[in-house]
């Protein structure tokens, strides 16, 4: 593949867009769900070499699950029905041939909360080096207003709080339909039942030096959630617990969460002694003031469907945590 210089435009004439000064607070709500991206292009670039790179960059497997699912889920428009309701959605990348080589990441270019990504080059090598540059901040800028989208969602029907307040000094949006299922000294387990399964959130804390004993951080970690699966969460069947699924290595991903140093864990649980099983995310935030971690995990169980949102839904809710003291 070529080389090129990409330029990051500060005009969309080329686009024919109007209007690009409009009065945003005149803007509709956007439309869509949750990890769902518009790609505006024409049909021959789709079925060729711009479309296979699009979809093997933002269609690509998300970490931890058990099922293979795609990050976004992707519908595609030719540029001449680029319009109505498709200009609403609230993740848009347009791509097409052009005399111009650009990029331009523009938000709530046609309705709010919105991102809109416009890629233009001269041939296929052009807009398959931008896809390259670009894909991975694409990705981050939509996931990361994803995440907003699905707390705002949330917020609009909140479950109590007050038990994490007292016992550990935070706040959560926790979303309606979560129950709190046990609460005890340093421990609640939150949990949301479905027709086909339910969603978990766990939290708890430790000491620091318990995550962080000779340095080996992710193995303290699964260590202590293995712990806290045989004291904590077991099956219906006599001499089951969860564990973490050894078959497989975890993700593990160096964050920060409320501002605080945080590792992600992400992986795959699984019921010692029976057949359940399922993904997980495991935050664990260094809150060095109250000399601990804290930690926050979801876990999800609805076999043989869909999990990823799911599983979006409980880090939306997790990366929600705000510190009171």
């Amino acid at each position: 593949m070529k080389r090129i210089t990409i330029l990051i435009a500060l005009s969309l004439s080329f686009w024919n867009c109007k209007n690009l000064d409009e009065d945003q607070s005149n803007l509709s709500e956007s439309k869509g769900l949750i990890n769902s991206v518009s790609i505006i292009i024409d049909d021959n670039l789709w079925n060729g070499e711009i479309g296979d790179s699009i979809r093997k960059k933002f269609a690509a497997p998300v970490d931890g699950l058990t099922h293979e699912e795609p990050l976004f889920t992707l519908n595609q428009y030719p540029t001449k029905v680029f319009e109505g309701f498709v200009r609403k959605s609230r993740n848009i990348i347009l791509v097409k041939k052009s005399d111009n080589i650009e990029f331009v990441s523009t938000p709530n270019r046609y309705a709010k909360p919105q991102n809109v990504f416009f890629i233009s080059g001269k041939d296929t090598d052009d807009i398959l080096t931008i896809l390259e540059e670009q894909s991975g901040d694409i990705i981050k800028t939509i996931k990361s207003t994803e995440i907003v989208e699905n707390q705002n969602r949330i917020k609009k029907a909140l479950a109590s709080d007050t038990p994490l307040q007292k016992m550990f000094g935070i706040n959560l949006q926790i979303g309606s339909g979560y129950k709190y299922d046990m609460v005890k000294d340093n421990f609640v387990w939150l949990r949301k039942e479905f027709a086909s399964g339910y969603n978990s959130i766990l939290i708890y804390q430790v000491p620091i030096e318990i995550v962080e004993k000779d340095g080996d951080i992710i193995a303290n970690i699964i260590a202590l959630r293995d712990e806290i699966g045989k004291e904590n969460i077991h099956g219906t069947l006599a001499n089951t617990w969860m564990v973490t699924e050894s078959a497989y290595a975890p993700y593990f991903f160096e964050i920060k969460v409320a501002n605080k140093k945080t590792y992600l864990t992400k992986g795959t649980w699984e019921l010692k002694n029976d057949f359940m099983a399922g993904p997980f995310v495991n935050y664990a935030i260094k809150d060095t003031k109250n000399k601990r971690y804290l930690i926050l995990e979801g876990f999800t169980y609805n076999p043989s469907k869909s999990n990823r949102d799911l599983v979006f839904e409980l880090e939306a809710i997790i990366q929600s945590v705000t510190f009171l003291k």
